[in-house]
This record gives C-alpha cells, structure tokens and sequence, in this order.
C-alpha cells in the first residue's frame, strides 16, 4: 500500500502538511486534493494548533493541474454532474479551504509552485520560497484563464502594473524575483525551506493563541478580503477558455515540450 497523498504530523502546537507526491511533482491529483481537505479539516479541528504548514516533497511545492489526466472535477458530493464553471471550481476548492484555517498558515515552498500550484502558495498567509525554484501562473501560456483566485490576490500582493506584466505573460520567475516583488516574505536555499518556516511558525506558536488568530482574522476583514467569490467568478471564464483551441493547443505543447501556436480561437 503506498504511502497517504498527504502527510499531516503535528508537534508542539505545530502542523505540517506535506504533499506526498513527488513522482508526479505534487499535481493537483484526486488523491491529493482529497488528502490536503482532509489534512485541513484536521487541523480546523485542533483546538490546540497555533500554526499551520504546507510544504512538499520533491523538487515540486505543487506543479498545478495534472494535464495527463483531468483538469476539472467531474462530479458533486451528491453525485450530481458539475456544469463546467462547477467543475472549474472544483478543482481549486480543496486549495481554497486553507483560507477557512483559523490559525497562521505558513507556505514552505520546496520547490517549484505552477498555475494552480501557485495558487496553493498565494492562499498561506506568509510565505518561504526556495530562491533557485520557478513560480507563477503560467495559465496564458495555456490558451487558459487564470484561477484559483489568482487575479484577486496578485494585483494585492504586488501591485496592478506588476500583476498585470506577470497575469498577462504568464512568466515564470525565481523564489529570489517572488521575495523582491513582496509575494514571498523570504527566499532561501532549498534545504532552509523547512527549516525557515519551521522557525517562524515557533515564533508565532509563542504568542498568545486566542490573540494570534483574533489578530488574523481582524488582519483580513480590514483588507476587505474575500477571495472565494473570485475564484469562482474565475472559474466561469477558464470553463469557457477550455473549450477553445487555444486550450488544447497550449496543453498539447506543454506535453510536447514545444512552444504552442495560438490562433486565437
């Protein structure tokens, strides 16, 4: 029997969930979508949690989509079939459930975070990145629209002229570019990832829980954020931008390690 998708382990007040895919570069499989609602339900539970952190194994944080299987969920809970923007959402909505975490989330950013990997890492409320590691939403370079609230939490991260370079390009940039430009509050070498988080993650584990998570929540309700409905809005568009050729040419390439050909229909 291998190993759980998602390695949940706690010690001194201090959660850790780890992707546990690294064969498949910790993309955004069934079992690992499944595995990180599961680890965040956990720690929702914990009412002895001061800190929370998601990390990987591998060269990859999360690769974003598995683009040799499925890129959408197909079905409800209830059984019922998803309408494309549904299914859209699906796929991300595990991610998003790490905004419901009352306590600090801390992204360890192991290795390289892709699209809606990226977007993995944009939902923790601190970030360490590695500084030799590739970031970004590369959705464009797809034929795709962005999601997972990805164009709700760059122009607020790094500005409107930054985000709008880095959306409409789809570039890829350093753990070192990510820290300069604020998305990343460090970036280290690979092997102090873990070890930075962990050190700051103890930090806040000192301090007053009930005053640590009443400071988080009152952090987000004075930025007016509220980045679900975003995600959803999102999810209509890249429903719609999967259906087009520009879609299957830029997944066809990706596979095929080419530069795509976009004919804009």
């Amino acid at each position: 029997m291998s190993e759980p998708a998602v390695l949940y382990e706690t010690k001194d007040h201090i959660a850790t969930l780890t992707l546990n895919r690294p064969e498949n570069r910790n993309s955004m499989t069934e079992d690992v979508l499944e595995g990180l609602r599961a680890g965040v339900t956990r720690a929702r539970e914990d009412s002895e949690l001061r800190c929370l952190i998601v990390t990987g194994r591998g060269k990859s944080f999360c690769a974003g989509a598995d683009f040799k299987s499925q890129i959408q969920r197909g079905e409800s809970d209830q059984g019922r079939r998803l309408m494309p923007n549904e299914r859209s959402f699906a796929m991300y909505s595990p991610f998003l459930s790490l905004l419901d975490v009352e306590v600090p989330v801390i992204g360890a950013l192991n290795g390289h975070a892709i699209g809606g990997g990226f977007g993995l890492a944009l939902v923790c409320d601190i970030r360490i990145a590695n500084r030799d590691a590739r970031y970004g939403a590369n959705f464009t370079k797809l034929g795709l629209h962005p999601g997972m609230a990805t164009t709700y939490f760059m122009p607020r991260l790094v500005g409107v002229p930054k985000a709008a370079e880095l959306l409409f390009t789809g570039r890829l940039f350093s753990g070192e570019e990510a820290a300069q430009m604020g998305l990343a509050n460090h970036a280290v070498a690979e092997d102090q990832v873990l070890p930075k988080a962990l050190e700051l993650a103890r930090e806040i584990a000192s301090c007053a829980p009930i005053a640590v998570r009443w400071t988080k929540r009152s952090l987000y309700q004075n930025v007016s954020w509220d980045p679900v409905p975003a995600a959803y809005a999102e999810a209509q568009a890249q429903s719609r931008t999967l259906e087009t050729d520009d879609s299957k040419e830029g997944v066809k390439a990706l596979l095929e390690k080419r530069a795509p050909v976009f004919r804009g229909r």
